[in-house]
């Protein structure tokens, strides 16, 4: 005749107990790390030049010694929920504190570039309208790079924000109104930075 051992009635209530969770149970977790659904990643964006490579050099026609036009642009898919885009080129290495070169928004969502040359107008018709604000000098539009001479190389950076919506903002205003209209939109920005000296 089988008897049961003296110590069952113990493990079938250990048993029963993880059957129904260990949340009540001091020091036991009612999940492990590998048992979580994993976490939502942002989606990648990323800019590129075909003019040059991150980190590279810019080819002199698109700086202020060459034909001073602006380079042509790629960028991937942005952050699902973009309803426009907005681009800031700046060099933090100007002796005067960063000096900005570019800064173009409402670019539409559906884009994936910008071509060479982009005309220094308030608006731009053949990006759907897209609008542009005063670079350093303040003038509308792309500045290329024309760093003093003998300065060494500096950085100029590329930032491509994905917004979720619409700027309401005026052609010719600042990279400071830019970035406040920005402010509490930005769902992903991508990078690219290019060198040049003199």
């Amino acid at each position: 005749m089988y008897r049961p051992h003296r110590h069952r009635p113990s493990v079938v209530l250990a048993v029963a107990l993880l059957a129904v969770g260990c949340g009540t149970v001091a020091g036991c977790r009612p999940e492990t790390e590998s048992s979580k659904p994993p976490k939502e990643t942002a989606m990648a964006f990323t800019l590129t030049s075909p003019a040059f490579e991150d980190g590279g050099r810019i080819p002199k026609e698109y700086t202020g010694e060459g034909q001073d036009q602006s380079p042509p642009l790629e960028w991937s898919d942005p952050p699902e929920g973009t309803q426009a885009l907005a681009l800031v080129c700046d060099d933090p290495d100007a002796p005067v504190g960063t000096w900005d070169h570019w800064i173009i928004w409402n670019l539409p969502a559906d884009t994936h570039g910008l071509p060479r040359g982009v005309p220094t107008t308030d608006t731009v018709a053949d990006l759907a309208g897209a609008v542009q604000g005063k670079n350093g000098w303040g003038s509308v539009g792309y500045g290329g790079p024309m760093p003093p001479p003998g300065h060494g190389d500096h950085h100029y950076e590329f930032a491509l924000y994905a917004l979720d919506a619409t700027l309401d903002l005026a052609p010719g205003a600042d990279k400071g109104a830019l970035m406040q209209a920005m402010e509490g939109h930005v769902l992903g920005k991508a990078e690219l930075t290019g060198l040049y000296s003199r």
